[in-house]
């Protein structure tokens, strides 16, 4: 049926058949169109049929079970990520897929408290060498190491697990925590021991199976009720024992401390002191050299001084002495324009009279000749 504006008229059926005989007739569609259809359709009902898919994070294990175009049973090639074919009509063949990421076992009994991932089983049931009882919680990571070996020997799927690691991890958690009494449980360094040694049991226990055990961490530990209380009381008292001696051990170090800060201080006073007595008798011996050695000058200037005057005396008094008078006086004279001296009497002066002059001022003739 048709519309066209407001008339509706009917297309006759055989006009598709016609349409479609004549596309079937076309050359370029018999030759080109029609074999990528057909190609297209075996391809999408083969494509399921004849490859499997290996994830990103899988190992793949091929198992024949006709042996048409190969061997027939499990294959030793590890397929990795990717397209594979598998002959899987009929059960020819099959792809079996394993984990490559890390593996999680959580024995903890609760889903809560554990990983979405992870495989959940109770938790160990330890007995302490001490003969106690403790509940712990404890998570094995590990990996499938060689997946041709887990396949053989523990099966495909999630065997592994059941037949493979749950069986022994407990045993090998009671052996070696059990090792610990009730108070090494409390110690970290020496649980952390204990399981690294679980650890390498496991390992050694699981290698054969294509298992590879990276880590055993023990995440909690509880006791039953009674024992709790009396480890905690003890633990209490313990601590109490503690704390008292190490506040005596702190009142002695600070005695000691006090001690040799007093004696400290009393060596320092001494230094201080000596240091002020060796600058006091350092300034004495200073101002005694220098008083010496100004005593030693002014004695040094006083003995020239008096050296001079007595040269000056010696010289005054020896031969020739009266004469320089004499001549001294005759330069008082030189200088005069005008002098009145007595002339008459026996002490008059005569300036023109040299000899009586000279007698005057006791000059013997003839001296300094």
């Amino acid at each position: 049926m048709a519309e066209d504006g407001n008339v509706v008229r009917m297309v006759p059926r055989q006009s598709w058949s016609r349409q479609f005989r004549q596309l079937a007739s076309d050359p370029l569609f018999r030759s080109i169109v029609l074999p990528i259809l057909a190609i297209f359709v075996v391809l999408k009902l083969v494509t399921p049929l004849c490859f499997t898919y290996v994830g990103p994070n899988e190992y793949g294990i091929k198992v024949a079970q006709v042996g048409l175009l190969g061997k027939r049973g499990v294959h030793e090639e590890v397929y990795q990520t990717g397209y594979h074919f598998v002959l899987r009509p009929f059960g020819i063949e099959r792809m079996y897929t394993f984990p490559k990421d890390v593996q999680v076992l959580d024995l903890t009994g609760t889903r809560e408290e554990s990983s979405q991932e992870a495989k959940v089983t109770k938790p160990a049931y330890i007995q302490t060498s001490d003969g106690f009882f403790v509940v712990v919680d404890v998570s094995i990571l590990y990996h499938v190491k060689d997946p041709y070996t887990v396949f053989t020997r523990l099966g495909p799927g999630r065997l592994f697990e059941s037949n493979g690691i749950v069986p022994k991890a407990e045993p090998v958690l009671k052996q070696t925590l059990g090792e610990l009494t009730t108070e090494e449980f409390y110690n970290s360094p020496l649980r952390a021991a204990k399981a690294e040694m679980a650890r390498a049991l496991l390992q050694k226990d699981l290698e054969p199976y294509g298992l590879e055990v990276k880590q055993v961490l023990v995440r909690y530990f509880k006791y039953t009720d009674e024992i709790q209380k009396n480890i905690e009381e003890k633990k209490l008292k313990d601590q109490l024992v503690f704390k008292n001696q190490a506040e005596g051990r702190a009142a002695y170090e600070g005695a000691q401390l006090s001690k040799m800060v007093q004696e400290g201080q009393a060596t320092v006073g001494v230094k201080i002191q000596e240091g002020r007595a060796y600058a006091t008798k350092k300034d004495a011996d200073r101002d005694l050299y220098v008083r010496t050695k100004h005593a030693e000058a002014d004695l040094l200037v006083k003995l020239a001084d008096a050296r001079k005057t007595q040269l000056r005396n010696d010289a005054l008094q020896g031969t020739g002495s009266d004469r320089m008078v004499g001549l001294k006086l005759a330069d008082v004279y030189k200088g005069l324009e005008l002098i009145v001296l007595p002339s008459d009497g026996p002490n008059g002066v005569n300036p023109l009279d040299l000899d009586h002059t000279m007698k005057l001022l006791e000059v013997k003739k003839g001296e300094g000749k």
